[in-house]
């Protein structure tokens, strides 16, 4: 059953590939204690090598639950407490409002709650200061919510847990979190620089859109150092597998030795504040419910790469899939669906658009504004129309913008949340509003302010 299923899926794959234009993929399932991998396509248009499962991928954000997993192991050895000032740790830290600086803990830098604009990305250099001088440019960031109170995705957060990291322990932060966490669980396939990626077979990200209607190898490839530890690992399906087996257990190495415990492992699963459109957030998980299976998830996204990790615990069930497309995020919420309702047994209900009238769709109409883009609404043949229009700065504050997505109508499905209607239908959004009931942000999961 599971090899038939497994080959199903995969069919499901190479469909969406096709439709998407994602030049490769590679998918891992591990289910009732069995592992199934596989890989498709190339790895690079113009110099093209098959995907197999041992292919590295460049992971994103997934590594900011590595990050998790290796601050929940200096807590548990007496180095760390996730609800002291950060400042007992970095007493020179800055931002742009003191009083946050002087609060801020590693639980809200683990739970995107410090409020401060986050997509602050900056080459800071191959040395072994690079995080340190990434974490001095910080007080560059406004600060656009109230410490604590609103939840919105913070790369920044995890420079500075990184950087964090890297004073208790003395090391730097890929050493650290080596030593913490990618050796001890025997991750032998996860690397965080170029020249240990390079022997190996990697894949390259890739572009295509409507300014871009042929498939084009994204540059650069590299992430800066001083992003490591926001989105630095890059591994495969089988190594992501691994990890996943580890917090979905008890907190053992496959070794046996313990590294977290039990409490640990489930504080890091346990909602700590409500995130973006009902999904709940823990330390460094996203965490959702359906039909009464809990999962524990993180997506990533670099140059042309999209990736996503998924962890039934309950049911002692993961999924890793990894694309080497800007499109691969619509490959990966298809599969999502396909892989739950056919291994679990689980859908998520569709969000249904409601009506709105035009007189009820103005007030929503205008520009909201973040660091890497402004999104535009506006009123078109009685419809709500998105327009998003990139700035650059990823993945340096001085990169330029990547191509700018095709427009997309939006429906309402319940009070202030909407969903894209096309080209690729799922994604949400919300709007937050102050004290006063105005309209303040439009979060997709970054705060877009309103202008």
């Amino acid at each position: 059953m599971n090899e038939q299923l497994f080959e199903e899926l995969g069919d499901q794959i190479k469909h969406s590939m096709a439709r998407y234009h994602v030049p490769g993929v590679a998918v891992g399932v591990l289910h009732e204690d069995r592992v199934h991998t596989a890989g498709f396509g190339v790895t690079n248009v113009d110099n093209p090598l098959a995907v197999d499962e041992h292919t590295r991928f460049q992971i994103g954000s997934i590594t900011k639950t590595f990050v998790g997993t290796a601050v929940m192991r200096l807590v548990e050895l007496g180095k760390l407490e996730l609800d002291a000032p950060v400042r007992i740790y970095l007493p020179d830290l800055q931002l742009a409002d003191e009083m946050v600086a002087a609060r801020v803990t590693l639980r809200h830098l683990l739970n995107h709650t410090g409020g401060w604009a986050g997509d602050y990305f900056s080459d800071t250099g191959r040395g072994e200061d690079a995080l340190a001088r990434y974490v001095g440019e910080l007080s560059l960031l406004p600060q656009l919510a109230p410490l604590g109170e609103v939840w919105a995705y913070n790369n920044s957060g995890f420079g500075i847990a990184g950087r964090v990291i890297e004073v208790v322990t003395g090391r730097t932060f890929e050493q650290a979190l080596m030593e913490l966490v990618l050796e001890p669980l025997g991750l032998p396939e996860s690397h965080l620089f170029p020249e240990d990626v390079m022997t190996y077979r990697f894949v390259v990200g890739h572009f295509s859109g409507e300014e871009t209607p042929e498939t084009q190898v994204a540059h650069p490839w590299a992430l800066a150092r001083s992003a490591h530890s926001a989105g630095g690992i890059v591994s495969n399906v089988c190594d992501l597998l691994r990890y996943a087996r580890f917090h979905m257990g008890t907190g053992t190495a496959e070794d046996g030795t313990q590294l977290l415990s039990v409490d640990a492992l489930a504080d890091m699963q346990t909602p700590h504040i409500k995130a973006n459109l009902g999904n709940q957030f823990g330390i460094s998980w996203f965490i959702n419910e359906i039909d009464g299976v809990r999962l524990i998830r993180h997506g990533g996204g670099t140059m042309g790469q999209v990736s996503e990790l998924e962890i039934a615990p309950g049911r002692q069930f993961a999924f890793a899939i990894l694309t080497n497309s800007n499109m691969g995020g619509a490959l990966i919420t298809e599969s999502t669906k396909w892989i739950l309702k056919n291994y679990l047994d689980v859908e998520e209900a569709e969000p249904q658009p409601e009506p709105r009238s035009v007189e009820q769709l103005e007030p929503y109409v205008g520009e909201y504004d973040a660091q890497l883009g402004t999104i535009s609404l506006a009123l078109e043949n009685g419809e709500l129309v998105a327009r998003y229009v990139p700035k650059g700065g990823f993945p340096d504050k001085d990169s330029p913008p990547p191509p700018a997505p095709p427009p997309t109508r939006l429906a309402f499905t319940g009070p202030d949340q909407i969903i894209d209607l096309d080209p690729h239908s799922g994604s949400r959004a919300d709007f937050i509003r102050d004290q006063d009931g105005a309209i303040r942000w439009l979060r997709t999961s970054r705060l877009h302010v309103r202008l």
